[in-house]
């Protein structure tokens, strides 16, 4: 998993443009990036999709069982797909991007031209958050289409959860984002990050086979919540509150020490 490709011509002069327009160029520029560097594409994309293939291809997968809650193992990887996809996009990738341009000096220069370094800050989140947002409703649209999984009954519910989901683990990208001092450190930190939250989210352990002690940690965990909340959605239900409140107070709480400690060079 490398960081995206560094662009190497100045940044653009903007002159009197208005600021939706310089944000549009360099959210497309930005992505442009992203999309050649393939790891974006790569990591949190066709993986999680062809894994979702692998566990729909094989019969056994769909049919419910008593282990998992009453639910087939296709039901219950889906989300926990969903949180992979975002939490290699956002986590594990938009760091170490970030880092790069502060350790070539793209953010000092960004500093001295009227694009202010916050504005790529936000592209670059928009960019890798809506990635594992669009490959999340992509992973839903598969499994409806393709592997007969309920469409979840709450689709307002289930939006609001991605949408927090996404902010939660944008908030702990930024945080690494911020706190790293080099690249290097950056995806250590980030992959370190990425195993503990994968683990509750029940990559290993679905959450229905976790003991309740270890349950109720994972709830209060981004993914663990995430996890939750997108599941209830798919059984049918309106995700817990106490789930979204989880997820909305990670993204809060991040939102915050990531801009108190974030450095621009």
């Amino acid at each position: 998993m490398t960081a995206a490709a560094v662009p190497t011509a100045s940044a653009p002069r903007v002159g009197a443009a208005p600021a939706g327009r310089v944000f549009r160029n360099l959210l497309r520029s930005e992505a442009l990036l992203a999309w050649r560097s393939g790891a974006a594409v790569f990591w949190s994309a066709f993986l999680p999709v062809a894994g979702l293939v692998v566990i729909g291809s094989i019969s056994g997968n769909r049919a419910p069982q008593d282990g998992l809650g009453g639910r087939s193992v296709l039901d219950t990887y889906l989300p926990i797909l969903m949180m992979f996809s975002l939490t290699i996009s956002v986590v594990t990738l938009m760091p170490p991007t970030l880092a790069v341009y502060r350790e070539k000096g793209i953010l000092r220069r960004l500093s001295t031209t009227p694009v202010p370094p916050s504005r790529l800050l936000g592209a670059q989140a928009v960019i890798y958050a809506g990635l594992g947002v669009l490959v999340s409703v992509v992973l839903l649209v598969v499994a409806v289409a393709a592997y007969d999984v309920n469409l979840p009954d709450q689709l307002a519910g289930f939006a609001v959860s991605l949408v927090l989901v996404g902010a939660a683990t944008t908030g702990l990208g930024l945080v690494v984002a911020a706190l790293a001092p080099n690249t290097r450190v950056a995806s250590a930190l980030s992959t370190l990050l990425f195993f503990p939250l994968m683990f509750f989210a029940g990559l290993w352990i679905p959450r229905a086979s976790m003991p309740s002690g270890l349950r109720a940690v994972s709830d209060w965990t981004p993914l663990g919540a995430g996890v939750r909340a997108i599941q209830a959605t798919v059984d049918g239900h309106w995700p817990p509150l106490s789930s979204l409140l989880v997820l909305a107070g990670w993204a809060v709480v991040c939102g915050v020490v990531a801009a108190r400690t974030f450095r621009w060079e």
